[in-house]
C-alpha cells in the first residue's frame, strides 16, 4: 500500500461568532474531506508536545511521529537544509526575518511581503556589511532567510516577530535564558526546561533539549513559503571553529542584537527600500533573527518504515522541505508554489499523483489556510479550506481510488490557526484515514467538533503515523 499525507496548515480553527459559533471547517464546503471521513476513519492528534511552542515545525515533525524531547533544534536548521547550509559541529543556525520597523514598533513580520529578488540584494549587501568568520547570512525566499552564527548558543529568549506587530521592538530583543547563569565548563546546560546536556566545548550537534523558550500556546510560527529548488549543500569551513571560541549566551544574546540594531542602520536608505517607499510599500529595513538550534539527529521515516523505499515531500515552505531532507524524502519542486492562497494547486497534485507512481510515501503541505489565519481574514482561509478539499483533496482520490495498488490518504492540519488570535494554538487537531477496505466508524463530517466522536480518539506522540502506515 502506498500512503499520502495532505496536510492543510493552520487549517483548524475555533468557533467563529460572525459564523453562528461554527468553525471555518464546519462551516466551508467541504464534499470531498466530509466524504473520505464518512468513508474512513476519525481522530484526533495532538501534534505540540507540553512545552513545546505551538510552531509549525514542532507540529509538522509531530505527524511524522519524531520525538521531539529527543530530537527537535528550533525552526533554523531546518531551513538550512532547505537551502543547502550543511550545518558543522559548532554552528547554529536562526531563522532571519526581514521585517518593517515603524517608528519603535515592528509594523510587521514580512516587510510587506517583499520579493525574493529585492530581499537577495538586501542580503548580500548585509553579509557584506556585516558578515564576517564568525557571522554569514544565506538568502531564503521572501522574508524568510537565515543567519548562521559559528559557537553560538542556542540557549537565548528569542521572539517569533509574526507574534508581536506592532509591538515595541527593544523590549523583544534577544536575551539569554535566566537559568544559564551559573553553568560552569565541567556542568552541563540546563535549558529552561531543567533537562540537562552534556554540551562539550566544541558545542557539537547536541544542545539542549529543544524546549521552548518561554512561549505560551498563543505564541506559534508563521509559516512561509518555500526555497528555489533543491541545491547542492553548501559545505561550510571548519577551519575557523578551531580558531573561534565558543560563545555564552549572553554573549550570543549581545552579538544578535547588534546585528539588528547595524542592520536597521545599513538597510534606512538602501536603494530598494527608497524605490519601495516611493511605490507605497513599507520599507524591508530591520533584521529579525529567531528560533536558533544545532544540526538534529533525526531517523530517515525509512528507518522506522521500512516499506517506504523511496518518499517525496511537496511544499512551498523552507521548513518543511527542511524536514523532508532530514526524514530522507526528496524534494520535489513545483512550478507555481507560492505558499500563499495563489499557489498552484494543480501543479502540486500533479506532482504528487507522479510521485505515487514510483514512491511510497508522499507529504503534501499546502499552506494557504495558516497565511489567512495569520491575516484573521474569516473568508480567505473558508476559501483556502475549499480549494484544499476540491482542488487537492478530492484530485488526488479521484485518482488514486481505483489504482491497482492501493493508496491510504490522511488529511489533517498541523495545528490551529485561528483567525481570531492571528497565531497558532496548541489544541488538539481533527484528522481522518481512508483506504480501500478500511471499516468507516460513525463519523459523517470532517472537522473540530466531529472528530471528537471519532473512533481513533485523541492520539499523540507516535501513534498516528503508526495507525497510517500499518499495513
Amino acid at each position: 500500500m502506498k500512503h499520502i499525507i495532505i496536510l492543510g496548515d493552520g487549517m483548524a480553527d475555533w468557533p467563529v461568532k460572525s459564523l453562528g459559533g461554527k468553525t471555518l471547517l464546519q462551516s466551508a464546503k467541504t464534499p470531498y474531506m466530509d466524504k473520505l471521513a464518512r468513508m474512513g476513519r476519525v481522530g484526533r492528534l495532538k501534534t505540540v508536545a507540553d512545552g513545546f511552542h505551538p510552531g509549525s515545525e514542532v507540529a509538522n515533525m509531530s505527524v511524522l511521529g519524531y520525538n521531539l524531547p529527543k530530537v527537535y533544534e528550533g525552526r533554523g536548521p531546518l531551513e538550512a537544509a532547505s537551502i543547502g547550509v550543511d550545518l558543522k559541529p559548532g554552528e547554529m543556525a536562526m531563522r532571519c526575518n526581514i521585517i518593517c520597523i515603524e517608528g519603535d514598533n515592528i509594523k510587521n513580520h514580512s516587510a510587506g511581503h517583499i520579493t525574493t529578488e529585492e530581499a537577495d540584494v538586501l542580503v548580500k549587501y548585509l553579509q557584506e556589511q556585516l558578515g564576517d568568520e564568525r557571522v554569514r547570512f544565506y538568502t531564503g525566499v521572501q522574508y524568510r532567510h537565515l543567519l548562521v552564527i559559528k559557537g553560538g548558543d542556542k540557549r537565548i529568549d528569542c521572539t517569533p516577530p509574526h507574534d508581536v506587530p506592532l509591538k515595541p521592538f527593544r523590549p523583544l530583543l534577544v536575551k539569554p535564558f535566566a537559568s544559564v547563569d551559573k553553568v560552569t565548563s565541567e556542568q552541563g546546560d540546563k535549558g529552561d526546561s531543567g533537562l540537562v546536556d552534556k554540551v562539550t566545548s566544541e558545542r557539537g550537534d547536541k544542545g539542549d533539549s529543544g524546549l521552548v523558550d518561554k512561549v505560551t500556546s498563543e505564541q506559534g510560527d508563521k509559516e512561509d513559503s518555500g526555497a528555489d529548488a533543491a541545491q547542492l549543500l553548501v559545505n561550510s569551513s571548519t577551519e575557523t571553529l578551531l580558531t573561534l571560541p565558543p560563545l555564552t549566551p549572553q554573549q550570543t544574546a549581545d552579538l544578535i542584537n547588534d546585528l539588528i540594531m547595524r542592520s536597521q542602520r545599513l538597510l534606512q536608505n538602501h536603494p530598494i527600500n527608497q524605490k519601495r517607499m516611493a511605490e507605497g510599500k513599507d520599507p524591508a529595513n530591520s533584521i529579525w533573527p529567531w528560533s536558533p538550534g544545532y544540526r538534529p539527529q533525526m531517523e530517515r521515516l525509512s528507518d522506522k518504515f521500512p516499506q517506504v523505499k523511496r518518499g517525496a515531500v511537496i511544499s512551498a515552505v523552507d521548513l518543511i522541505n527542511g524536514i523532508g531532507y532530514y526524514a530522507g524524502l526528496r524534494r520535489l519542486t513545483v512550478e507555481g508554489a507560492t505558499g500563499l492562497y495563489d499557489t498552484n494547486y494543480e501543479n502540486k497534485v500533479a506532482a504528487a499523483l507522479d510521485a505515487l507512481k514510483t514512491d511510497d510515501f508522499v507529504y503534501l503541505h499546502i499552506e494557504a489556510s495558516d497565511e489567512a489565519g495569520h491575516e484573521g481574514d474569516i473568508s480567505l482561509k473558508t476559501l483556502t479550506i475549499e480549494n484544499l478539499d476540491s482542488r487537492a483533496v478530492g484530485p488526488v482520490y479521484e485518482a488514486v481510488k481505483n489504482w491497482d495498488e492501493p493508496v491510504a490518504i490522511a488529511v489533517l492540519p498541523d495545528h490551529p490557526t485561528p483567525c481570531e488570535l492571528r497565531t497558532h494554538t496548541n489544541e488538539p487537531v481533527p484528522f481522518f484515514i481512508w483506504y480501500p477496505g478500511i471499516e468507516p466508524d460513525e463519523v459523517q463530517t470532517f472537522d473540530e467538533v466531529a472528530a471528537c466522536n471519532g473512533s481513533y480518539g485523541l492520539m499523540k506522540e507516535d501513534e498516528f503515523i503508526n495507525e497510517f502506515m500499518r499495513e
